[in-house]
């Protein structure tokens, strides 16, 4: 009986967690498209940037620090007060 509770309790868990970043997926999007967001280049930490670049297809594969064609969103209109922040990749 104990392990039909923590199956369906996982299970539960797992769905809402499943959940919550479809949706703040589709907000990130959202958020994109109606201008509250702009994506800023060569501020990148090794491996927290948000998507690919030339170099690798997907998020959170960064090699280097501060690549000038890795990315992450930031509110409109922060990239250009951040040093070395572009709103366009540079060359590599």
């Amino acid at each position: 009986m104990k392990i039909n509770r923590i199956a369906k309790t996982a299970v539960i868990s797992t769905t809402a967690a499943a959940f919550a970043l479809t949706f703040a997926s589709g907000t990130v999007v959202a958020m994109e498209k109606k201008g509250k967001r702009e994506k800023c280049y060569g501020i990148v930490a090794k491996g927290m940037n948000d998507c690919a670049s030339s170099a690798h297809s997907c998020a959170g594969q960064s090699k280097v620090d501060n690549h000038p064609e890795e990315w992450i969103y930031v509110a409109k209109g922060l990239c250009s007060r951040i040093a070395g922040g572009k709103s366009k990749p540079g060359k590599a």
